[in-house]
């Protein structure tokens, strides 16, 4: 039986998910649950294995082997594989890319998703990820589809690497995001998509503030 308060946010890659989410879990006392950063941290694994990223049937057979499991460090999510700390990589666009494909990956979603269930069902939580309020949590208390334009998605992006001191190529990054979006849109399983009962709310032209307290305000 559901005992958890659950808030569900979806939507395309560089939309801002992970930021809100963290926001809105914060103002409202509740656990911060990265899906996305799961699925990385499996992509890591997979990538340390020398496992190509449309290698469907070894990336089937070598998830299972993965330990990844969530601690809760002042209501922030830490990914361990195997114990060990892993947010530091799970940030970089070769995670993210085959994030993308062994995302799709029966066996993989599987493995994830059932952690995912079971910490929602007992807490009161705000998920982001791809399939949150389709699939994951299709009985979430209030369903959000944040989304922006690819160009605003790409230059986010570009301010962030440039940030950090790295080369960066604007429409390259562009490029990379439309071709994600296709491919997580477009998967056989769990595709990319605005539950029927989500809000939407289009991020290109609002302040993360903004999104934060719209959420909010829907949420009991």
């Amino acid at each position: 039986m559901k005992t958890g308060y659950n808030v569900a946010i979806d939507g395309p890659a560089g939309a801002g998910k992970s930021t809100v989410a963290k926001r809105v879990a914060r103002e409202k006392g509740y656990i911060y649950v990265d899906t996305g950063a799961m699925y990385r941290a499996m992509a890591l694994y997979l990538i340390r294995k020398g496992i190509a990223p449309d290698d469907e049937a070894r990336i089937a057979r070598v998830c299972r082997e993965a330990d990844i499991s969530i601690e809760y460090r002042e209501g922030e999510q830490v990914v361990l594989l195997a114990g060990e700390n892993v947010n530091a990589f799970l940030r970089t666009e070769e995670v993210g890319n085959m994030a993308s494909y062994s995302s799709a990956v029966p066996a993989v979603r599987k493995k994830l998703v059932e952690l995912q269930q079971d910490l929602a069902g007992k807490a009161d939580v705000v998920m982001d990820g791809r399939d949150i309020g389709t699939v994951v949590l299709p009985d979430a208390d209030v369903k959000i589809y944040l989304t922006a334009s690819s160009a605003v998605r790409a230059e986010r992006r570009y301010l962030e690497l440039r940030e950090k001191g790295e080369e960066a190529d604007l429409s390259k990054i562009e490029q990379d995001i439309i071709e994600r979006d296709y491919r997580d849109m477009h998967r056989e399983h769990s595709p990319l998509c605005q539950a029927p009962d989500a809000v939407l709310l289009d991020s290109s032209h609002m302040s993360i503030e903004e999104v934060v307290e719209r959420i909010v305000s829907l949420c009991r």
